[in-house]
């Protein structure tokens, strides 16, 4: 499982494959911290990252630590991007609890800080 959400976190962001979602995710899946922190499924989620890449045309996550137990793995991440208007550097960062049916997705919960101005895009200030 662990492997399945890192796999999923390079395609649906740092590749930008917006509807990997649709093959990762249940036919129900349900976001309880979908965009604007309500629940959502995997349509408003797909919506939402394809807004992203526009918005943030080099962004990346990272995830820093996983734990996996039973049907539910959960990691810490950090999203880094540039400012297009600025070329400031800006990050935030998270922790996402993911619970699996099977070989998919079927819950998601997250919590994510304020984007504050990132001082490294390296492993090193973490």
């Amino acid at each position: 499982m662990k492997k399945f959400v890192l796999d999923h976190f390079e395609e649906f962001v740092n590749k930008r494959n917006a509807k990997v979602i649709r093959k990762n995710m249940t036919s129900d899946f349900y976001d309880h911290n979908g965009p604007g922190d309500k629940p959502a499924g995997v349509h408003e989620d797909e919506q939402m990252m394809l807004g992203m890449y526009k918005a943030m045309p080099d962004l990346r996550v990272t995830v820093l630590d996983m734990i996996a137990e039973g049907d539910k793995v959960v990691c810490r991440n950090v999203w880094r991007w540039t400012e297009p208007n600025t070329g400031k550097k800006l990050q935030f960062q998270g922790f996402v609890l993911w619970r699996f049916e099977g070989d998919q997705i079927a819950e998601r919960w997250a919590t994510v800080t304020a984007a504050t101005e990132g001082s490294s895009w390296t492993q090193e200030s973490e």
